[in-house]
């Protein structure tokens, strides 16, 4: 089982609190999860790390208020660039994003468990997302929404293929939030648990002597993909979760300045 690549996405009960009834679900099980436990600790961190930035401001920053303001700054910048001075007031959903699932990424290569691995997760936060679109779209735009299916310039004749077209690509819009972030999450973290068996394998081989020091050289070029993966699983957290931000920022754009430019 230790060497099972998939078990390190299991979910594991830590408390069982026993079956509750719910309204429209009936009866299910109500737990304290490893899931929930590594949500926990990234919320805490986050709530922690953005305490200690913004409690002793300082005219010369330091490595820690550093790293705040230039997180601050980024997402910033990316909300005027893609939405305009609207992304203001967007600002503190698409940061909370940012932040949490960063911190989620970079909590699951130090703990033994990622959370945004889980579909239930990144489906979720696909589905705020869009659901906020959605809200905005409406309050802003009314039904002038559905323009947003109706590209401008488009000929009569292909215009009901087209908005079709349109159509089905909103509704793939949470899909691909969702597998996007759970894919790279999924495949890195197995990739990774592969090459670690390898070395723990061919390094067992190679204990016992004989033919079975010829794993050595496997052992070390196995090693070396760990520690090269790992690396790279590092900025694939960062990038999952600047492209989810990047995404948010877009899908939000659409309604936010639906038919005109900022």
């Amino acid at each position: 089982m230790a060497a099972d690549p998939i078990h390190q996405f299991q979910i594991t009960k830590l408390v069982d609190f026993g079956q509750v009834n719910l309204p429209l679900i009936g009866k299910t099980d109500l737990a304290f999860t490893n899931s929930h436990l590594a949500m926990t600790i990234a919320f805490l961190v986050i709530v922690i790390f953005l305490s200690i930035v913004t409690s002793n401001m300082k005219v010369v920053p330091g490595r820690t208020q550093a790293v705040g303001e230039q997180l601050f700054s980024m997402i910033d910048n990316l909300g005027d660039s893609i939405i305009g001075p609207e992304g203001k007031k967007l600002f503190p959903f698409v940061f909370t994003v940012f932040s949490f699932i960063l911190a989620m990424n970079i909590l699951g290569l130090m703990l033994t468990f990622t959370v945004t691995s889980q579909l239930a997760i990144t489906a979720t936060f696909a589905i705020m997302t869009i659901g906020l679109v959605l809200i905005i779209g409406f309050v802003r735009n009314g039904l002038g929404f559905f323009k947003l299916f109706v590209p401008s310039g488009v000929p009569i004749v292909l215009l009901p293929v087209i908005v079709l077209i349109e159509f089905v690509s909103f509704l793939l819009r949470p899909v691909t939030l969702a597998l996007r972030l759970f894919g790279n999450m999924l495949g890195g973290h197995v990739a990774l648990k592969v090459f670690a068996g390898f070395v723990v394998a061919l390094g067992a081989l190679a204990a016992g002597g004989g033919f079975g020091l010829l794993g050595i050289p496997g052992a070390g070029l196995s090693l070396a993909m760990v520690v090269a993966l790992t690396a790279l699983e590092f900025l694939v957290a960062f990038l999952q979760a600047f492209v989810f931000a990047v995404l948010t920022c877009i899908y939000l754009n659409d309604v936010v300045n639906l038919g005109h430019g900022h």
